[in-house]
């Protein structure tokens, strides 16, 4: 009777929202790359000075050790919620001596004594029957919970991954564009000799000078902002791998290895089990279903059975004796009739809450692939610009080889040729330039893929989602 009462009022289940299977990349034309990120991505740089800093990283950065407590404390949350559930044993002693009054219901006259002792030892035994998986659907809704912030984590670490690889590569790309201010520097000095001779023959009219000497301010003050932002840049990277810019390794340059743009064949498709946010979100999804499962099985009776047995006595010379000997079994049942509305309002707060995590993951998959979209087509723009800026470095080279020729021939003097030197370096300044920003466009793309995670399969809840009460 209990049970029908129960299911007069119990709302339907919640029916597995539809979630999209699949990122809207269709007509990206960005090319195609080989392949997925490997889980170690950065490796594939082939840069030992950038792999001793990703192990930094991911062994003492602040955001991961931030991330790795949440997991702990998703964990524990499984730990109580199966800690709540199944077989309760508890055991307990007790000894008391008592003084009973003579003046009360039954005076110590009428008993022979006015002092007692009472000894009472005893095993109680509660076990909760989860018929309607009231505490299943909670501890399936923390694991869910727990999985989520593990792929939090992983997010979380492709971030300072993703951070620790663009800092390094600007700080290499800083390095090649003031090695390059060094011999505009140089180039601007000679130019500035010559200038200062030809005005002393009264050859060039005095502005000459002073033209080659705020070229040569511009020079130097473009390698005063490199190398400042050389040095930001290395005290960045002693934050993200968690140590002070003394503890950095020492950093050596050298040359920016090459990128090549395009994304995997597959992108649209298989991008859902590649990004971590996506997996988190996909989780978190899960667990609100579980708990508006769960709070739909508030509904339901509580069955329980509670057993004692024990040993009690007033003489605690008879306390072991057979004849001291208690026991009870009480079957029992709960059935939620009348709570004010709690039970329906604790539902609905399930369904809300089960609509937001979807309207979120729905939110995450929409903007992971606007960002896959965005650095695939900003790196296939920057790889067509530095083809462009390749021709111009070398129709430069061909320009600086013919007026040396001249000067060399005596047909010309050395202006033309340190002009023509000038305009290289500026051109190969332009080129690392480009070379950089499209390691940072690679390294966002590459994170923007998922950085080599790959998400474990959601599968699909083993209890039928069926409108109607589940039999016991």
């Amino acid at each position: 009777m209990a049970i029908s009462l129960a299911g007069c009022h119990v709302p339907a289940k919640i029916d597995r929202p539809a979630l999209r299977d699949d990122a809207p990349l269709a007509g990206i034309d960005a090319g195609s790359r080989a392949g997925w990120p490997a889980a170690e991505w950065w490796r594939a740089y082939g840069d030992p000075q950038l792999d001793a800093l990703m192990a930094l990283a991911l062994r003492g950065a602040p955001d991961l050790a931030q991330a790795r407590t949440r997991v702990e404390s998703a964990e524990q949350n499984i730990r109580v919620a199966a800690a709540q559930a199944g077989l309760r044993v508890d055991g307990s002693a007790q000894v008391e001596r008592q003084r009973m009054s003579e003046h009360g219901l039954i005076p110590s006259q009428f008993l022979g004594f006015t002092w007692y002792n009472q000894a009472d030892l005893g095993i109680q035994v509660r076990y909760d029957f989860d018929w309607w998986g009231k505490k299943r659907y909670t501890i399936e809704s923390a694991i869910d919970s727990a999985r989520a912030a593990e792929a939090e984590r992983s997010a979380a670490s492709l971030n300072i991954q993703a951070m620790v690889a663009d800092t390094y590569f600007g700080w290499l790309a800083d390095q090649a564009r003031a090695q390059l201010a060094d011999r505009l520097i140089a180039a601007r000095e000679r130019a500035l000799r010559i200038a200062e001779l030809r005005v002393k023959q009264g050859v060039d009219l005095p502005d000459t000078v002073q033209q080659a000497r705020a070229d040569l301010a511009g020079a130097r003050q473009q390698q005063v902002a490199l190398r400042g932002s050389a040095e930001i840049r290395r005290a960045s990277l002693a934050t993200l791998v968690g140590v002070s810019p003394a503890e950095l390794p020492t950093l050596t340059p050298r040359p920016l290895p090459d990128v090549t743009p395009g994304l995997p064949t597959d992108a649209g498709t298989d991008l859902m089990a590649r990004r971590p946010d996506i997996a988190a979100s996909r989780w978190q999804v899960e667990a609100a279903l579980r708990q508006t499962d769960a709070a739909r099985a508030q509904f339901f009776p509580d069955v329980s059975l509670s057993a004692m047995a024990g040993l009690s006595s007033i003489d605690m010379d008879k306390v072991f004796s057979t004849d001291s000997r208690v026991f009870s079994l009480a079957p029992a049942i709960h059935l939620p009739i009348f709570e004010g509305g709690a039970l329906e309002a604790n539902h609905g707060v399930s369904r809300a809450q089960l609509s937001a995590a979807v309207a979120q993951y729905n939110a995450t998959v929409a903007s992971a692939a606007r960002d896959v979209a965005t650095q695939a087509l900003g790196a296939k723009q920057l790889a067509d610009r530095r083809a462009q800026q390749t021709v111009q470095v070398d129709s430069v080279q061909t320009m600086l080889a013919a007026a040396r020729a001249r000067a060399a021939r005596g047909v010309r003097d050395d202006r033309e040729s340190l002009a023509t030197e000038a305009a290289l370096i500026q051109q190969q300044d332009m080129d690392a330039e480009l070379h950089g920003q499209a390691l940072s466009t690679d390294v966002s793309l590459i994170k923007a893929l998922g950085g080599g995670y790959r998400a474990e399969p959601v599968a699909s809840s083993s209890t039928p989602r069926t409108n109607g009460a589940t039999s016991p």
